[in-house]
């Protein structure tokens, strides 16, 4: 993904004596002379600089963050716009964050990422899963039941962004996520993304389900019999178990039966 905040990076890093080299090579260009640098080196040497720059206001500043994560693809990058972020008062500031991780998640790139520092960031902590649950995928999805536009999380790039999150989604709170994995069984299109999420909520350390509520949602949705983990999920669903951690002998016990 390369756009106008990728630009404003660019024209950052310049700034800084930084520019590209290549694929994943960048010269750092200083008085005592010049160093290749990779994009890990850059991730962990300018982010937090750039964040910091008070030159620049602070929606300036996120925009250059967000445009070192296009350009680097690096996971420390999402560390530090963390950081940034639980800094900021200003709504606007956050909503241009969220807005960008929304525009990310519906790139036809992968957004590893950013998927990465949902997962295992915002989606992990207790007290900022509601809120970035809700702003990349669940205030959308409850919107569109209300207006009735459901038939649009079959479509890209919302489809795209909605499938990704809920694969994702096993740390999410069960309280959180409940009424829009509900909510996505009404489009088919998503039903393998909620297979995924109700299957993470089972293995992940952190993942977060209640039993049998999540075994009804499993028995509405429409996948290929020979779907990959769907019958011992069905099985362990049906003693009741909540996660795999706290049953580590029971998921081989249901595929050996």
């Amino acid at each position: 993904m390369h756009g106008p905040e990728a630009d404003e990076a660019l024209s950052w890093l310049a700034e800084q004596g930084v520019t590209p080299l290549g694929e994943g090579r960048w010269q750092e260009s200083s008085p005592s002379g010049h160093i290749e640098r990779s994009d890990n080196d850059l991730a962990h040497e300018w982010t937090a600089v750039a964040l910091g720059d008070d030159r620049l206001t602070p929606v300036r500043r996120l925009r250059t963050g967000l445009g070192l994560l296009d350009l680097l693809d690096e996971y420390w990058v999402t560390v530090e716009l963390r950081l940034f972020i639980a800094e900021q008062a200003d709504p606007v500031v956050t909503d241009v964050f969220w807005a960008g991780y929304r525009q990310r998640l519906e790139a036809t790139e992968p957004a590893r990422q950013v998927l990465y520092s949902l997962w295992v960031d915002w989606f992990e902590d207790l007290d900022t899963v509601e809120e970035a649950f809700s702003k990349v995928a669940g205030d959308d999805v409850r919107d569109m039941l209300a207006r009735q536009r459901l038939r649009d999380l079959a479509t890209d790039p919302v489809h795209r962004r909605i499938a990704r999150v809920l694969e994702h989604s096993g740390p999410v709170r069960w309280t959180c996520k409940h009424d829009v994995y509900e909510i996505a069984t009404a489009v088919p299109e998503l039903h393998p993304a909620l297979f995924r999420g109700l299957l993470t909520s089972y293995h992940d350390v952190y993942g977060d389900l209640e039993p049998g509520p999540a075994l009804a949602l499993l028995n509405r949705l429409h996948l290929p019999a020979d779907t990959e983990h769907l019958s011992p999920l069905r099985a362990v669903r049906e003693t009741g178990a909540r996660n795999h951690h706290r049953h580590p002998d029971l998921w081989d016990t249901v595929r050996q039966g």
